[in-house]
């Protein structure tokens, strides 16, 4: 819960700063948002939070 609220935020200020520059209008987010949001409801979401969870555990295990 905790990884997926993290990537929510991320993704939310990444289009809102995308938004500002101009570099994303409106529309376009809004049709992002709107898909995602219908991703989610399909088959294939639990696929890709499989895929999200693998990711982040691989970039936690990363040591410097």
């Amino acid at each position: 819960m905790a990884i997926s609220l993290s990537v929510v935020l991320l993704l939310a200020i990444i289009m809102v700063v995308l938004m500002r520059s101009g570099s994303l209008k409106a529309g376009p987010a809004l049709v992002a948002i709107l898909f995602g949001f219908f991703l989610a409801s399909t088959g294939i979401a639990p696929s890709i939070n499989r895929f999200l969870d693998s990711l982040a555990e691989s970039i936690n295990q990363i040591t410097f």
